[in-house]
């Protein structure tokens, strides 16, 4: 996510510990708010409510349970209506500074195409769009290595330190679109990528400089068509363990206040990806 790749990467390490942290969600109850749509030959995975006209938060999800160094959210009432912050979690170990501002961030990386579309609103705005924020995701690659600390699932390949890594700025309506992969899995987490949300940032030729972090969180997706992109190529060649959504110690079962994406199959195959969106409810307050 540098444009530095010389930047020194921290020393990898799991995110969290299963034996030192145990799971918060609510066991047993699966991906409650789930609802499959089909139509169109596409299939739609939804987890959510309108707020201003967007999809969002849960209403009856006030808090997210997250790690010690996670921020509890909040709901607020406006004249738009429940105004719900998207829950703030850990940033975990394998973050790096100077994201390169892109659209396409796979630089390469073989796997399932996701094309990301958020719209930012501001909470502390009636739930207005957040526009000219940089939005930034990153995450593994199939292998579940991370770009600036690969080896740390395992495997041996080519660290450019910038793939899987990158954001671009929202427009007047608060929206963005980014293209990656589907992440893959490495051990004590499920399949999630790491988003952070800034404002007054100032735009390099690559990169950007200053700004204020608004928010920080983590994105989740469907257990069940999870469980077919990890058993295609080239997901498949990665054999570690991986942790399914209902073990994970950050997703809190709070549908689209943790982050659950909005899924839409692509084609009629797995290989031919999906649209994910999510509405990222920030305060700049």
């Amino acid at each position: 996510m540098t444009d530095n790749a010389s930047a020194t990467p921290q020393s990898p390490e799991p995110e969290l510990s299963d034996s030192s942290q145990p799971a918060r969600h609510r066991r047993g109850k699966g991906v409650q708010r789930r609802r499959v749509l089909i139509g169109g030959g596409g299939i739609a995975v939804t987890g959510g409510l309108a707020v201003a006209g967007f999809a969002s938060a849960s209403t009856d999800t006030s808090t997210a349970e997250t790690d010690a160094s996670a921020t509890t959210t909040a709901t607020s009432s406006s004249s738009a209506g429940v105004c719900t912050l998207t829950a703030e979690v850990t940033e975990g170990p394998y973050s790096l500074s100077g994201a390169l501002v892109r659209e396409d961030i796979r630089d390469g990386k073989e796997g399932v195409e996701v094309q990301y579309t958020f719209t930012v609103v501001d909470t502390a705005n009636d739930c207005s769009p957040l526009g000219d924020a940089l939005v930034e995701i990153w995450h593994c690659d199939s292998l579940g290595e991370y770009s600036g600390f690969v080896g740390g699932n395992g495997h041996t390949e080519t660290d450019n330190g910038t793939f899987l890594r990158g954001g671009q700025m929202t427009d007047s309506d608060g929206q963005v679109n980014i293209t990656s992969i589907w992440p893959g899995h490495y051990v004590s987490r499920a399949v999630h990528v790491h988003l952070r949300v800034h404002t007054d940032v100032t735009l390099t030729d690559d990169s950007y400089t200053g700004g204020t972090l608004v928010h920080t969180g983590q994105l989740f997706f469907d257990p069940d068509i999870n469980t077919e992109v990890q058993a295609s190529s080239p997901y498949s060649d990665n054999t570690t363990t991986e942790t399914q959504l209902d073990d994970d110690t950050i997703y809190d079962d709070g549908g689209a206040a943790s982050g659950l994406l909005t899924l839409t199959a692509l084609g009629d195959s797995v290989s031919d990806g999906y649209k994910a969106t999510l509405t990222i409810g920030v305060s700049t307050s």
